[in-house]
């Protein structure tokens, strides 16, 4: 197109000015200017061509990138359920393992500080309580293993007392009527006797019918006695040989002693302590046990 225009520019401008045709064969020079023009023709050419080739492999490219994108996209990870991939797999289950044993050990921390402390309430505590084999008033051995599995009152006293035993088989009778009502039925009064040569099986049975009906009555041989004394740092005057029908007094130690149910010490009440003074306190050791063993008794 540009050679055409330009080939008949050539052919105007002879016909009008002849005199400025400069070499000597007007035909020769035309024909030189035809060739120059096929060289841009053909110039012009390749540059479009070239033009052409770049922008076909841009578009070829941009069409390959194009649809791998949608082959990628229209393929999701295999692998990969949802949301739960691979990655979130491992993480979850790693987390899951760092809890299992942390809380473990947690667990195992708090079982040995509780252990640490009920060895600490129990270390300095004096070593009261031991072996020991009596008879109830029905003719039954009783030793200590049968103040395993309750929490136990133990009272010494006689039944030719005047008035202390009395009043402190009264007073652990009014504290039984309330413990129970909120406890159960989980407590053992025991009552032992200091005096072997006047109390008889029957006859400190018939004793304890005036205080509360879940007193057991434990007597004994002299010997017996007082080895289950010494073992609970019982004293008592008493003298081996007392005459059965004689009036004679024995001075004693009066404590209530409370046990735990596994037999053991815990503490000891004396005359001075009050009715509500041992109801609070029993309620207190109870509810430690049930926070350290999961159980009242």
């Amino acid at each position: 197109m540009i050679c055409r225009k330009s080939r008949q520019i050539v052919v105007n401008d002879v016909r009008k000015n002849p005199t400025n045709i400069t070499h000597p064969n007007p035909i020769m020079s035309f024909s030189r200017f035809a060739l120059q023009c096929r060289g841009w023709q053909s110039q012009t050419r390749s540059i479009h061509v070239g033009r052409s080739s770049i922008v076909s492999s841009a578009f070829r490219r941009h069409v390959v990138k194009s649809s791998q994108q949608r082959r990628y996209s229209a393929y999701p990870d295999r692998n990969s359920v949802g949301v739960f991939t691979p990655k979130s797999a491992a993480l979850f289950i790693a987390t899951g393992t760092a809890l299992f044993f942390y809380f473990r050990y947690e667990k195992a921390k708090l079982l040995e500080e509780r252990e640490k402390e009920r060895a600490s309430k129990s270390y300095g505590r004096p070593q009261i309580g031991g072996p020991f084999s009596l008879t109830t008033p029905s003719g039954e051995t009783f030793t200590e293993k049968n103040l395993l599995g309750k929490w136990s009152l133990l009272y010494f006293g006689f039944t030719n007392c005047p008035d202390i035993c009395p009043e402190e088989l009264d007073k652990v009778t009014a504290v039984l009527n309330v413990i129970e009502k909120e406890h159960g039925t989980i407590f053992q009064p025991v009552f032992i006797s200091v005096d072997p040569s006047r109390d008889s099986p029957k006859r400190i049975g018939q004793y304890l019918e005036d205080f509360h009906p879940s007193f057991t009555g434990l007597v004994g041989t002299y010997e017996a006695i007082k080895a289950t004394c010494k073992s609970y740092r019982v004293y008592f005057s008493t003298p081996p040989n007392a005459d059965p029908e004689g009036d004679y007094l024995v001075d004693h130690s009066i404590f209530v002693y409370l046990l735990d149910p596994e037999g053991k010490f815990v503490e000891a009440f004396g005359q001075s302590a009050s009715k509500e003074e041992i109801i609070d306190k029993v309620g207190e050791v109870v509810d430690d046990w049930v926070k350290e063993t999961g159980k009242k008794v």
